[in-house]
């Protein structure tokens, strides 16, 4: 799809700005360290009215083409099932969930079966206002409702979580191949942190988690530099984290996350990108939110990795 010309502007802004090095810039943040994609590809809009704010995404393993999707805030506990033209292929309620400020969503296994499951974080805190936030834990539906039809409300269990270090606006989780999940902060109050659930713990009522690593992206909300959704690949050895204008990609370790590479700029080619998963172990999925009257966008990505 080409760019529309105030895409271009944009885009080219925000790589001056980059390029630049801007108030607060590191060493990493010089033009050497920023790529260009080596594909980019808008596939669709979303087709429904009842998807306006896509915060997560998580691609299916089980039910080929379908991605899974929920609205940030201002919307029932709700799963959307949609391929990656927009359309909508299915929808499910999670039974007993409250969504407060749902910001992403993640695949992994089950913490009792060998199923996959779906972990919703409804971690969102815009104000730091939020003693405790939650993570829902739902098996994937292992087939889609009937055309038109809302699909059985999906049983969840509920882990509530506390900071150790206070209130955090989380809006990216993801979950490792040792069933462990990782939460990365916003950075709306300081640095960008890595908080980790261990696998044992997902199946508690409640857990206090630490910040264990502080990533390298120096959060600038001015300049898009916020983290908004993060994934794990396929095979388990990388993962990456996007703010509003590029993707940071890490090698994963059991204790941390490594820097790998440089940063794939996306800038100007989404309204407001949110969410990002892995298609397969070098090619992504991003969407975005609807902005200025205009749908959320659905978008296949690859960028040079090492």
């Amino acid at each position: 799809m080409k760019a529309e010309p105030v895409a271009d502007v944009q885009r080219g802004l925000i790589a001056i700005l980059v390029g630049g090095c801007v108030l607060g810039c590191r060493p990493d943040d010089v033009p050497a360290q920023v790529v260009e994609p080596t594909h980019f590809e808008v596939t669709g809009v979303f087709q429904t009215n009842r998807l306006s704010e896509s915060s997560g995404i998580a691609v299916s393993r089980v039910l080929p083409g379908v991605l899974w999707t929920h609205n940030d805030s201002g919307d029932d506990p709700w799963l959307y099932a949609v391929d990656s033209t927009g359309a909508l292929l299915g929808t499910y309620a999670v039974a007993g969930a409250r969504a407060v400020d749902w910001e992403d969503i993640a695949l992994g296994g089950c913490p009792d079966s060998p199923q996959p499951c779906l972990y919703i974080a409804d971690t969102g805190d815009n104000s730091g206002s939020r003693a405790r936030v939650d993570i829902y834990v739902v098996a994937e539906p292992a087939s889609l409702p009937a055309p038109g039809e809302d699909g059985e409300a999906l049983p969840a269990h509920r882990l509530r979580l506390r900071y150790a270090d206070g209130p955090q606006d989380v809006e990216a989780v993801a979950v490792t191949p040792s069933g462990a999940l990782l939460l990365i902060s916003k950075g709306r109050r300081g640095a960008i942190g890595v908080y980790r659930i261990q696998a044992s713990d997902v199946l508690e009522d409640s857990v206090v988690v630490e910040r264990i690593q502080e990533l390298d992206i120096v959060p600038q909300r001015g300049f898009g530099h916020q983290v908004t959704g993060a994934a794990v690949s396929p095979d388990g050895t990388r993962a990456v984290v996007r703010t509003y204008i590029e993707l940071a990609f890490y090698h994963l370790t059991e204790d941390e996350l490594l820097i790998e590479g440089p940063k794939c700029l996306v800038a100007g080619r989404e309204l407001q990108g949110e969410a990002v998963d892995f298609i397969d172990d070098s090619t992504l999925v991003l969407t975005s939110e609807a902005v200025l009257g205009r749908r959320g966008v659905i978008s296949i990505v690859r960028c040079p990795i090492p």
